[in-house]
C-alpha cells in the first residue's frame, strides 16, 4: 500500500496542467515540463488537485503509484521554484571555468575536461571551485551533477576530487612511516 501515492498534489494557481493520452504536461513561470505516465497508473486532474489511481489491484501497480504520484510533485515544484544541485571541487591546482554553457575544469590531468551543460540546465561559478546547477527538470539535474562528479570522484586519502556540498568524505589513515 503506497501512503505517498494516495496524497492528492495541489496545483497552485499560476501552473497549468493538461493530461491526455497518458502524457502529463505542466506549465509555469519557469517553463514546461511534460512526462508519459506508465501504463499500470491513471492519473485524475480536478477541482485543483492531481490524484494518482493504480489500474487494479496489482502489487507493481501499487509500487508505481507512490512513483508517478513523486514525478507529478517534482515537476509542479520545478516549474514554480525551480532545482538546486551545488558542487564542490577540492584540491591544488583544480579549479572550474565556465563559459556561456560550457564548463571547463581542471582536475590535475595532463587535459582540461570540458562539458557542455544540457539544455535547461544553467550553472554558476563561485570562487572557482563551486559549481551551482540549477534547472526546472530535477531529474535532468541530478544525472548532470552525478555526470560532472564523475569526472573526478573524491578519494578517501586527501579528500581531492568533485563532491556535493552537503556530503561527508570518510577520510581514511594513510601508510604509517616504520614501526
Amino acid at each position: 500500500m503506497s501512503r505517498v501515492g494516495k496524497q492528492p498534489i495541489p496545483i497552485p494557481d499560476s501552473v497549468k496542467v493538461t493530461y491526455d493520452s497518458r502524457k502529463l504536461r505542466v506549465k509555469g513561470p519557469r517553463g514546461e515540463l511534460s512526462r508519459d505516465i506508465h501504463p499500470d497508473v491513471d492519473l485524475g486532474v480536478k477541482d485543483g488537485f492531481i490524484r494518482v489511481i493504480p489500474s487494479g489491484r496489482m502489487k507493481r501497480a501499487k509500487a508505481i503509484q507512490g512513483l508517478t504520484r513523486t514525478l507529478a510533485a517534482n515537476m509542479i515544484v520545478g516549474v514554480t521554484k525551480g532545482f538546486q544541485r551545488e558542487l564542490e571541487v577540492n584540491g591544488v591546482g583544480y579549479r572550474v571555468d565556465l563559459q556561456s554553457d560550457i564548463l571547463t575544469l581542471s582536475l590535475g590531468y595532463s587535459h582540461p575536461v570540458v562539458h557542455k551543460l544540457p539544455d535547461g540546465i544553467s550553472a554558476s561559478v563561485d570562487k572557482k571551485n563551486r559549481i551551482v546547477l540549477s534547472g526546472i527538470d530535477k531529474e535532468l539535474l541530478g544525472c548532470t551533477a552525478a555526470t560532472i562528479r564523475e569526472f573526478r570522484r573524491p578519494e578517501p586519502y586527501k579528500g581531492k576530487g568533485i563532491k556535493y556540498v552537503e556530503e561527508r568524505i570518510r577520510r581514511k589513515v594513510g601508510k604509517s612511516a616504520g614501526k
